[in-house]
């Protein structure tokens, strides 16, 4: 995982391949707090992986037409905008900027954000 800083606030982070990434499926990144990529209709969406409902990782939830089901309690995430779509959830979790460029999914993370010396992604 390799990191580029784009502005004061944000570095972009190198993900994975974007063929590494199926339809419906997520990458957890190996952060501080973490942070997940996802792509689901052809989309790609990141967001902080924990469940605001419980703590619970959302990547390892069921993911269709871009809302993400945290397998714990059945809380519901839109990917795009973070906003619980179903209880138990009432509060958001923080979206991030994905891009693609040269084959390579990259998400953008907040400075704050911590990431482990030689951190690796692997695929929920």
């Amino acid at each position: 995982m390799t990191a580029e800083t784009s502005s004061e606030n944000t570095r972009w982070v190198r993900v994975c391949a974007v063929g590494d990434l199926g339809d419906d499926d997520a990458v957890r990144l190996d952060s501080r707090p973490p942070v997940s990529v996802f792509k689901s209709n052809g989309e790609y969406f990141g967001v902080d992986d924990t469940c605001t409902h419980e703590t619970y990782s959302l990547a390892d939830g069921w993911i269709e037409d871009c809302v993400v089901e945290c397998p714990l309690h059945m809380a519901k995430f839109c990917l795009r905008t973070g906003r619980p779509l179903s209880p138990p959830a009432t509060t958001a979790v923080r979206t991030h900027p994905v891009r693609t460029e040269s084959g390579d999914i990259h998400v953008g993370l907040p400075n704050s954000y911590e990431l482990k010396e030689g951190a690796r992604c692997g695929t929920a």
